[in-house]
């Protein structure tokens, strides 16, 4: 019986009808592609505690896998920081492999032929996005959407970086934010009595008694199987259901695809839950000596679904002063500025010690690198941090209360926790392992930088655990592998400061 057609195969064959100019490029992107997908799995394969892994044997530049019926992978030494894509092949026993979706079959281990094909498009997708690229400007964004745009790999860790299931060639091209297209939004008109609203929902997304929720096209046609009333053209953000409307606020739309690892549809609860944690934000903002600004919510509303709703916010931009630029973390490797040891070194500085001065407070940030935002001088030097969407964040009760912050009565219970463990993952695995190894790009690079600055820091319980502990990062392919185990899944990686002499020695001043 003849496999079926391969995502790449798939993809081309849709590329020659709606865009056959960049057939040729597709091409010639696939096998890089396959080597970034490739890499990320071998990641995780190296790194997650994935339970059909018994050991794992390092040795000289190779490193072996002992997997649980007897079999063994053999592959390169694996950074679980680099940001490059340095694994060209794989070997399963005496069999090579370079795609990470045939590999994933052959494995044959629970839960693997979903997660085969989502590798596949993940190839087939990064491939499409690179191709469509034209060579990069050295001269920076005028707009906030510009700088999202320049986000071309998706997620730098993640086996599913680009996949999209659900999405053809051509709903990537008029939807993907890499493909810089202008997205017309579908307004959706329900009865105000029908709605749960937090915070203000404005007059021109009202007509009448109804409310006017912006749906995401995809959504409208594919979901929701409503038209809706023609809405604005609005600039698709990195993490693509989140747009930037002609009027500069953005939009968070439901999107009920699986995208990377998640459907992006919108709970109630965290509706319902948006004014108040907005409003938890600006007064948390006041405990950082300006060096970090949250995004505030306008509104958000749901029609008592998660795939009919839409939250309102301020676009980060406003943060920016005169001659300066807010980029979000995912988007600096595009600016050239972390090659310098010293910037990174400095943006490191700036994003410990605003992290961990919230972290014992008692708020833990999920920091990563599409939430955190950085506020650079016109020279290109790291000012001040803005943060975003806060659905994710983990307060802890005791914490605040030591330091006289009062808490919300209205905060959800799921981002309540006292266990500190769970805080510093939150942060650790978002910030250190997330948004700052993908900044650097490798082990060695994000080690000198925390090395660098991490003696000048207050010497606090939680910082002697960054520098003395593994550090936490989600075990994402061991997530997309067990889809019937609710919540994050951690793995632990070694420390960067172990190739860096060991634990700091702190300053003095800084008990």
């Amino acid at each position: 019986m003849p496999r079926p057609p391969t995502a790449e195969a798939e993809v081309a064959a849709e590329l020659s009808a709606v865009r056959p100019a960049l057939g040729p490029r597709f091409t010639a992107a696939l096998p890089g592609a396959r080597a970034a997908v490739l890499t990320r799995l071998w990641r995780a394969l190296a790194h997650d505690p994935l339970p059909w892994i018994t050991r794992r044997e390092a040795g000289g530049e190779c490193l072996t896998l002992h997997l649980a019926d007897g079999r063994r992978l053999h592959g390169p030494p694996a950074d679980p920081y680099a940001t490059t894509a340095y694994v060209t092949e794989v070997r399963l026993d005496a069999s090579a492999y370079d795609d990470a979706a045939r590999l994933m079959t052959d494995l044959a281990v629970p839960h693997g032929t979903d997660f085969a094909a989502e590798l596949g498009h993940s190839a087939a997708s990064l491939a499409l996005s690179r191709a469509a690229q034209e060579p990069p400007s050295a001269k920076w964004p005028a707009r906030d959407w510009e700088w999202e745009q320049r986000v071309v790999d998706g997620h730098p860790y993640h086996p599913n970086c680009r996949s999209r299931p659900g999405f053809s060639v051509a709903d990537q091209l008029a939807y993907g934010p890499e493909h810089r297209p202008v997205v017309g939004l579908r307004l959706l008109p329900v009865p105000a009595g029908e709605c749960l609203v937090s915070g203000t929902w404005p007059v021109e997304l009202r007509d009448g008694e109804r409310l006017l929720i912006p749906v995401h096209p995809w959504q409208a046609a594919h979901v929701l199987k409503r038209s809706g009333l023609e809405g604005p053209g609005a600039h698709p953000l990195m993490s693509l259901r989140t747009l930037a409307l002609p009027d500069g606020s953005h939009v968070k739309t439901a999107l009920s695809a699986r995208l990377t690892s998640s459907v992006r549809d919108i709970s109630v609860g965290s509706v319902a839950a948006s004014a108040a944690l907005s409003d938890f934000a600006q007064r948390l903002a006041g405990h950082t000596d300006g060096l970090l600004h949250f995004t505030r919510t306008f509104g958000a509303v749901t029609a008592d679904s998660p795939d009919l709703a839409a939250v309102l916010r301020e676009s980060p931009a406003v943060y920016a002063g005169p001659g300066e630029q807010v980029v979000p973390v995912a988007a600096l490797a595009t600016t050239g500025l972390p090659e310098s040891p010293s910037w990174t070194a400095e943006f490191a500085r700036l994003a410990l010690t605003v992290g961990l001065r919230l972290l014992e407070a008692g708020v833990a940030l999920e920091a990563h690198g599409q939430n955190l935002l950085v506020v650079l001088s016109a020279s290109g030097a790291p000012l001040r941090l803005v943060y975003r969407d806060l659905a994710d964040i983990r307060v802890g009760p005791s914490r605040l209360a030591g330091r006289g912050i009062p808490l919300p009565d209205d905060l959800p219970a799921r981002i309540r926790t006292d266990d500190v463990t769970a805080l510093r993952r939150k942060l650790f695995g978002s910030l250190v392992a997330g948004a700052l190894a993908g900044t650097t790009g490798s082990g060695t690079a994000l080690g000198a930088a925390l090395g660098a600055v991490v003696p000048q820091l207050p010497r606090t319980p939680d910082l002697v655990a960054l520098c003395e502990e593994p550090v936490p990062a989600k075990a994402l392919t061991l997530m997309r592998l067990s889809p019937g185990a609710p919540g994050d899944q951690w793995a632990l990686l070694p420390n960067p400061l172990s190739g860096h002499g060991g634990r700091p020695r702190f300053v003095a001043g800084h008990p």
